[in-house]
């Protein structure tokens, strides 16, 4: 029987080279990336079959509900120039969980209090952690009221 993982919503994902905003950010990357990682899956069954379900580590659990910056990738969903809704991933597009490295734990879900431009360059975003291990229409993270703190400095 084909085996799922729960939480992965279909992306087209579409590459670009127009910019995010003028802003630059010039913070330290995020140490919630790595604690984000720390999660195991347990195999369970509904009536669609076979599911991996997301265990969070008590690392993880202690950032549900707190407000936390992360520097990442943008990954659009339908929209590829302007939008308020995409994934974040920890590492770049041609690297990401969607092109066969690492697992759902790499990447989030972001909401954004407002619009910002696609851009290929790393961003950093900041709002309110939420764990998600229930909805198959989600991702397992998701970041709420987020703000847009600007373009990752390399």
């Amino acid at each position: 029987m084909m085996s799922r993982i729960l939480l992965l919503p279909v992306l087209i994902i579409v590459c670009s080279n127009a910019s995010a905003q003028n802003s630059q950010y010039k913070g330290f990357p995020s140490l919630a990336w790595p604690k984000l990682y720390a999660i195991d899956y347990a195999t369970e069954r509904d009536n669609l079959g076979e599911y991996k379900r997301p265990i969070f580590s008590p690392a993880v659990k202690a950032l549900h509900g707190k407000i936390v910056s992360l520097p990442g990738y943008m990954v659009p969903f339908e929209n590829a120039t302007k939008g308020q809704h995409f994934i974040l991933s920890s590492t770049p597009l041609n690297a990401c969980f969607f092109c066969g490295v690492g697992g759902p734990e790499t990447v989030i879900e972001i909401y954004l209090k407002s619009s910002i431009e696609y851009t290929d360059m790393p961003i950093q975003v900041r709002g309110v952690l939420k764990l998600n291990d229930k909805d198959p229409d989600k991702m397992i993270y998701l970041l709420e009221a987020a703000e847009f703190e600007g373009l990752v400095e390399l």
